[in-house]
């Protein structure tokens, strides 16, 4: 098995777990205590995880951190399918769409491919390759990319964004408070964000189940910002945006 499958593996148990002794970590994966040491030495370099004597965990969402992009695809995988169900049937044939850089827009990407004649403009790199992959007209918007979410920022990306209008937007985040406030870790990404929801007649929010009650460094908006929230899990009355138009 390939140190990249090994990676997903550790870091899923993991978050599972508080803390996972090494000897736990190798049976699980059926390799060998040194082969487990060596990955844990490639994981600490990108400080995902926190080695002790004999034992490891996981960083826990530190001010400002970025998730790595293959780690949050697994997370929660199954509620993004559900989500990219459902913001699917909000595009229309035609339409022109915009996505973020999240994973939870990444799996929207498998579910357009019935819709004709629409161009998607997004943020992410692996999203527009998915995208060409599947033969969706598509405008990546370039700019600084962040390395570990695959996600363009900056100045460029925005003044991209800022040339075309939409239809309809979709975006995530890492955290939606009880009292309405969508936030996130990534300062750059919000601003990204924000210019899509600027530039699209609708704005809508992805937002799976584990992300309801949190609070991350960055405010983005409100939840009565957007014309719709797209959730795995029925939403407080009061975080539903009321109907617009």
């Amino acid at each position: 098995m390939p140190f990249y499958e090994r990676e997903e593996q550790i870091l899923n148990i993991l978050s599972e777990c508080d803390e996972v002794t090494l000897t736990a970590l190798a049976e699980r994966l059926f390799v060998s205590i040194p082969t487990i040491r060596r990955d844990l030495v490639k994981l600490e370099k990108k400080r995902m995880i926190l080695k002790k004597y004999g034992s490891v965990s996981l960083i826990k969402d530190p001010a400002d951190a970025t998730i790595a992009f293959s780690f949050r695809a697994e997370e929660q995988s199954a509620p993004k399918h559900v989500m990219a169900k459902l913001a699917a049937a909000r595009i229309k044939e035609g339409d022109t769409v915009m996505l973020d850089a999240t994973t939870s827009a990444y799996f929207l990407v498998p579910y357009l491919t019935e819709i004709k004649n629409i161009i998607v403009i997004t943020s992410g790199a692996k999203t527009a390759l998915l995208l060409a992959q599947y033969g969706i007209q598509n405008i990546c918007t370039g700019g600084r990319m962040i390395n570990k979410s695959f996600s363009y920022t900056g100045t460029d990306a925005i003044e991209t964004i800022m040339r075309y209008n939409a239809d309809i937007a979709f975006v995530s985040c890492r955290g939606l408070s009880m009292d309405g406030k969508v936030t996130d870790n990534s300062i750059e990404e919000n601003e990204v964000r924000r210019a899509m929801l600027k530039q699209s007649k609708r704005k809508v929010l992805l937002c799976d189940g584990q992300k309801l009650g949190r609070t991350c460094l960055h405010n983005l908006c409100s939840a009565s910002d957007f014309d719709e929230i797209i959730s795995n899990v029925e939403l407080p009355k009061y975080l539903t945006p009321q109907a617009k138009g």
